[in-house]
């Protein structure tokens, strides 16, 4: 089986300082939802892998972070595309918690839900700490310059191997090229 891991915020959606908190705050980055549709359709399950502090700081709770869930699915569906699980983590940092990027618990049981070999998996987000997670899991880290990327991309050490792209549209093209 072929899978790709993403993350939420900054790679699929537009990200904010002050969080995603409702559904309409939820708003796809051009291309995003094609590139996942792209995925799909070459045979590639997709899992989001994202950090959701928000639930423990009180910001929103899981009926609002489902309705996101539910708001991107649809989008998705629009396109022909889908996500085939959301993995999160709903802990804050000072929770010390194992699933939080950039621990490896989330990415970890991710290879496990889907019985896949992590270090064939690409993964795609925009922070340091999505990469450091990825790279520590196994899997092989893209930087998209969106979101939070192009900060990351000029004030990070970036792990061994990492791709730099400029979104999720042309890490889908580095992907499938890869496949040929």
């Amino acid at each position: 089986m072929k899978l790709v891991i993403l993350d939420r915020d900054g790679v699929i959606n537009r990200d904010s300082a002050t969080f995603i908190k409702n559904p309409n705050e939820w708003i796809p980055i051009p291309g995003s939802l094609e590139a996942i549709a792209l995925l799909n359709q070459h045979g590639y399950r997709v899992a989001v892998a994202t950090n959701q502090s928000g639930i423990a700081r009180g910001y929103f709770d899981m009926a609002i972070l489902n309705a996101i869930h539910d708001k991107m699915h649809k989008a998705l569906a629009q396109v022909g595309g889908r996500i085939d699980a959301v993995f999160y983590c709903p802990h804050a940092a000072d929770d010390h918690c194992d699933c939080r990027k950039p621990n490896t618990g989330m990415i970890e049981e991710i290879g496990q839900r889907f019985n896949v070999d992590l270090s064939k998996v690409p993964a795609v987000g925009d922070a340091l700490r999505d990469l450091q997670a990825f790279a520590k899991a196994g899997c092989q880290p893209y930087l998209v310059r969106t979101g939070k990327g192009e900060e990351t991309y000029q004030s990070a050490a970036l792990p061994a191997g990492t791709l730099v792209v400029t979104d999720l549209e042309a890490a889908v093209q580095l992907i499938l090229a890869g496949d040929k």
